[in-house]
């Protein structure tokens, strides 16, 4: 999981850049898009619709434009229907990586994905060759200098949360899919904001990266986060302390 924490951290970075850029609303506006079509546009009703609306104001994201992709989504506003996709593949030292997009063409977003993973001395995968090593969970990340791990352990417990554990400078607290919103709520309720919470594929098992397979791996992750149909993308690697101090010093 260190792995995972590692890269939320610097995807926590880039999309504060990535929302200055209108990238990161574009693709907050395809969730909402995708999310209101296939449960419909009222969040009460819609789970997925509210985690993706809670993501677009946490990104700042206008009302007017909240309201406008769930309008397309229900068919309100004419809009470009967006496919799901998810795309599985390795990367270099053989880590697993699961990517997952919403677009307009699925050949061209293909094509173009494969060569991100060529790019970076990886490989684009068939169906389920990856897959299988993730798990669907809730994350929430939370800085270690400032919360307090007692009071932090005590309220994810008490909300049902499956676990607590450090990882470098972080706290990762993970829950099962149906619990996410309770568990959110009650660190809302007890004032602990989390720099990080997501609906997230959490690797069953991770691969020690040394300096120079790390460097690669991030990149390749890096060059998938940037592309404008992928909306997330998990991987099974961890990445050594000592290793990410190496590599933030480079």
């Amino acid at each position: 999981m260190a792995g995972h924490s590692h890269w939320a951290g610097i995807k926590h970075k880039k999309a504060l850049i990535d929302a200055k850029k209108g990238k990161l609303w574009s693709k907050l506006s395809r969730a909402i898009i995708v999310a209101a079509r296939s449960g419909g546009g009222d969040p009460t009703f819609n789970p997925r619709l509210r985690v993706a609306i809670e993501a677009a104001k946490s990104a700042s994201m206008p009302k007017e434009n909240i309201d406008r992709a769930i309008k397309r989504g229900t068919g309100e506003l004419e809009g470009t229907s967006f496919e799901e996709v998810i795309y599985e593949g390795y990367g270099p030292g053989g880590v697993a990586i699961l990517c997952e997009a919403l677009t307009d063409n699925r050949n061209r977003t293909t094509s173009e994905i494969r060569k991100c993973f060529e790019m970076s001395e990886g490989k684009l995968g068939g169906a389920n060759c990856v897959a299988w090593m993730f798990e669907r969970k809730g994350l929430f990340l939370f800085p270690a200098d400032k919360v307090n791990e007692d009071l932090l352990t005590e309220v994810a417990i008490e909300s049902g949360a499956e676990d607590v554990r450090r990882s470098g400078n972080k706290f990762e607290v993970i829950s099962a899919v149906e619990d996410f919103e309770k568990v959110k709520e009650a660190f809302h309720r007890a004032g602990m904001h989390p720099e990080l919470a997501e609906l997230s594929r959490i690797p069953k098992d991770t691969i020690e990266l040394d300096a120079q397979a790390a460097r690669k791996v991030l990149k390749l992750m890096e060059r998938l986060d940037d592309h404008d149909d992928v909306q997330s993308v998990s991987a099974n690697f961890n990445i050594p302390e000592e290793v990410m101090a190496e590599l933030e010093k480079s």
